[in-house]
This record gives structure tokens, C-alpha cells and sequence, in this order.
């Protein structure tokens, strides 16, 4: 019985190798560096751990919307190589779903993954066999959640009437503010300058380093805050905690986004893209800093980690680890590993290819 079993092993390793040994590609198309440093970086480290025979790499355009013919014949330049098994877009950008439409016409077999797509949800999960994108509106409870999980006892939630007249934007903000409510927490609107405005950048940043320091000498230290806009982000950061107060993630969650600049740290060029180093230098900082336990951020980049999900996903399908292409228990089992910590997946609604993504958040401390 063990001589069998043995050789059972043995077999089964043989026809690994075998199929590790295969002649198979994955296609990564994603934007340039002037675009997008962080998905380059991801997609050149994907490179490195798998071999340049194995993994292409090929860009859009920066100016993607006028020249979404581009975008087109980059991926099916791609799927003319009859050794690409898989390709994996990330941003999934305005010409995506015709750049699927046309490679399917010659190469059905092969497994494609959009990630932040920004053609229409149903158009899209049509085309992809694997969606990934963040599930903005269920940022809203939870930011909420990660706030008072953090100790904070009011939430101040900073934007402007433009942002507000974003459907997705609203209705985070009433989920965040309900759920805020539900746990205790005061929540409090505050109006900034809009960045696009006449006060521009430079006055949207002017008001929040004014104004957060006032909010929490008003409120007090258990105080968190959110600002919709990238530009908010730096001096959000700073001004949080320099005054001791609670910051619970970013408008847009990334070790990267504005927690670098706001605490100092320099990247060297030999670091981009290496999460474990910001991750450290960021908690360093943080702790120099005094705040402890009061500034925390999801642990990848959304497009880093849907650029790396995707690739292994597509490795593991090729090698016949996995044998569906859309096998949800397989994502999310890939996308934890990844993260170290939980991630939720839900499926957009009238889907089951279309996956809505928040991961658990990492606290510095």
C-alpha cells in the first residue's frame, strides 16, 4: 500500500512538472509609469518572480480615452502569441471591453481578468471572465466601523458639493454616516473648498490643515476624520497627528497614498513598489510620531493587489490548480494570502463574475 501510494506521489509530481515545464504566458497590460507607478511596479515584480518568458508586460496610453484604438491592438498583439494563456488588465480603461470583444473573436480559451474597470458594470462582466473592482459604497459602514474600532467617538466626514453630487460618493457617506450613528459615534459634515475651484489645490489643503486642528481642540482626541478628495489626504494625515486625532484610512486606501509624504518618508528607487519596506518606514514614522494605534490604511494598493491576484490566479488556472475560470473560493483564498488578513468579495448585483472588494485595514502601531 505505501509502494503504491509512493508512486502515486510520484506521478502526480511528474505531471507537475509537466505542466509547469509547458510553454505558457500571462499578458499583464497595464497603464505607464507617468500614469500609474504603483501598477507598473506590480507588474515588473510579477515579472521578476516569474521570468520574462513568462510574463509580458505591455502599457495603454496615458491619454487612453482618445486613443482607445491603442489599447486595442496592445492586447491583441498579446493574444497572437498562442503561448499567452491568460491576459490581465489592470486599469481595465475605456476600450477594454472592445479589446476583449476582439480577442475573443480568435482566442476564446483564454483567461482574462479586468481589474478597476471604467466601462459600464454589466458591459464589462461580460467581457471579463474574473472583475475585480473596490466596493465603494461598502467603504461606507466600514469606515465607520474601523473608526470606532479605533477609539473614535466622532467621525468628521470632509467634502464638497461636487463630490456630493456623485451618486456613489452620497450614498457611501449616508451608509457611513448611518452606521456611525448606529455605533454612538457623532457625525459631523463639513464643507471644503472644492479643489477644482477658484481656491484651487492650494486652498482645499489650506482649509483642512485650518480646520482639523479646531475640530479635534472642539471635539477632542477620540476624533476621527475622511476626506473624499486625494488632495485632502496629506494634510489630513498630518494634521490628525500632530493634534493627537484618529485617521482611519484614505479616500483612496494605499500605503502609498499621501502617508509617505505627510510623515517624511522617502522612497528610494530601489524600494518602489516593495509593500513590506513602506509598510515599516510608515509604521516607524507613525510611532516616532506618537499616534500609535491611530492611523491605519488597507495593506496593498487596490490595483497592486488585483494586478497580483489576477497574475497568481492565472498561474494557478494554467498549472490546472484551479479548473474554473471564475472560481470565487480560489480568488479570495489568493487575495488573503496576499493581504495577510481578511478580504470580502461580493458579487455586483445580476453578476457572478464582478467582484466588489474591501480588505481588512492594517493598523500602525
Amino acid at each position: 500500500m505505501k509502494r503504491v501510494l509512493v508512486l502515486a506521489v510520484v506521478f502526480i509530481m511528474l505531471l507537475s512538472v509537466d505542466v509547469a515545464s509547458a510553454n505558457w504566458k500571462i499578458g499583464i497590460l497595464t497603464g505607464t509609469v507617468t500614469q500609474n507607478e504603483e501598477e507598473y511596479r506590480m507588474a515588473e515584480q510579477m515579472q521578476a518572480e516569474f521570468g520574462a518568458d513568462r510574463i509580458i508586460i505591455a502599457t495603454y496610453p496615458d491619454r487612453f480615452m482618445q486613443e482607445q484604438e491603442t489599447t486595442i491592438s496592445n492586447m491583441l498583439e498579446m493574444a497572437a502569441d498562442p503561448d499567452v494563456k491568460a491576459i490581465v488588465m489592470v486599469q481595465a480603461v475605456p476600450g477594454a471591453a472592445a479589446a476583449v470583444d476582439r480577442v475573443r473573436e480568435f482566442r476564446p480559451d483564454i483567461l482574462i481578468v479586468l481589474g478597476s474597470p471604467q466601462e459600464d458594470p454589466m458591459v464589462v462582466a461580460s467581457k471579463g471572465d474574473i472583475v475585480l473592482n473596490t466596493d465603494d459604497i461598502g467603504r461606507g459602514p466600514q469606515i465607520a466601523e474601523q473608526a470606532y474600532a479605533m477609539g473614535a467617538k466622532v467621525l468628521v466626514h470632509y467634502s464638497f458639493p461636487r463630490h456630493m453630487s456623485v451618486e456613489t460618493l452620497a450614498k457611501r457617506r449616508e451608509l457611513m454616516k448611518a452606521k456611525a450613528e448606529e455605533l454612538g459615534m457623532l457625525f459631523v459634515d463639513e464643507d471644503a473648498p472644492d479643489p477644482t475651484s477658484d481656491a484651487g489645490v492650494a486652498g482645499t489643503q489650506m482649509f483642512i490643515s485650518e480646520d482639523v486642528p479646531r475640530k479635534i481642540a472642539q471635539y477632542g482626541p477620540e476624533t476621527a476624520v475622511f476626506g473624499t478628495n486625494c488632495a485632502m489626504q496629506e494634510p489630513l494625515i498630518a494634521q490628525t497627528i500632530a493634534n493627537g486625532g484618529i485617521f482611519p484610512v484614505q479616500c483612496c486606501p494605499s500605503p502609498y497614498h499621501a502617508l509617505p509624504a505627510a510623515l517624511g518618508v522617502e522612497v528610494p528607487e530601489d524600494k518602489k513598489g516593495n509593500l513590506d519596506w513602506i509598510l515599516e518606514a510608515i509604521n516607524g514614522k507613525v510611532v516616532e510620531k506618537g499616534a500609535a494605534g491611530k492611523v491605519a490604511t488597507w495593506p496593498v494598493p487596490v490595483n497592486m493587489m488585483f494586478m497580483q491576484a489576477g497574475t497568481y490566479y492565472a498561474v494557478e488556472w494554467i498549472n490546472g490548480n484551479i479548473t474554473s475560470k471564475n472560481d470565487k473560493a480560489a480568488l479570495v483564498r489568493i487575495m488573503e494570502g496576499i493581504a495577510g488578513r481578511s478580504v470580502n468579495l461580493t458579487e455586483y448585483p445580476d453578476t457572478d463574475n464582478y467582484y466588489l472588494y474591501l480588505s481588512d485595514h492594517v493598523v500602525f502601531q
